[in-house]
């Protein structure tokens, strides 16, 4: 038994100084390292946080500056829509105008126009009677001619 703790002695012996060596890595570590990453690392998640808050803040302001101008924009669409309307409604007024005068120039201009066929219809009345008058007289005349001479004149 002796000698295994002899040899656990030589084994701790020999490891003492890795020991210390690990040790010494661990504060030159911790103090030179892992201090100043983590100090570095607070500060930045500090400047995030606030850089965060921030962006929050400049998103509900924009937030507010978008309902802002969608009202004002819905407000304008309104506007331009009455405006619209205004416009259609006159425009329909000022072609339901148009529409009546044109249709009472054109009832005026048939009833000119039947007047004046009217009126030519009972002049050609007028001179086919005539006509037929002059016609039938020389038809009766021809006849008559013929009937008692035997001469046909013209």
């Amino acid at each position: 038994m002796s000698g295994i703790l002899s040899i656990l002695a030589n084994l701790f012996i020999s490891t003492v100084p890795t020991v210390i060596f690990v040790f010494m890595i661990f504060v030159i570590f911790n103090r030179f390292l892992y201090r100043p990453l983590a100090a570095v690392m607070k500060k930045r998640e500090e400047e995030t946080t606030g850089a965060m808050a921030r962006a929050r803040e400049q998103a509900a302001a924009a937030e507010e500056k978008t309902r802002q101008y969608e009202g004002t924009f819905q407000s304008a669409r309104q506007e331009v829509y009455r405006q619209r309307e205004v416009a259609r409604r006159s425009m329909l007024e000022d072609r339901q105008a148009a529409l009546s005068r044109a249709q009472q120039q054109s009832e005026a201009l048939v009833k000119e126009a039947q007047a004046s066929l009217a009126a030519e219809v009972a002049q050609s009345e007028k001179e086919l009677q005539a006509t037929c008058r002059s016609l039938g007289q020389q038809i009766a005349a021809t006849i008559l001619g013929e009937a008692a001479g035997g001469e046909v004149r013209p």
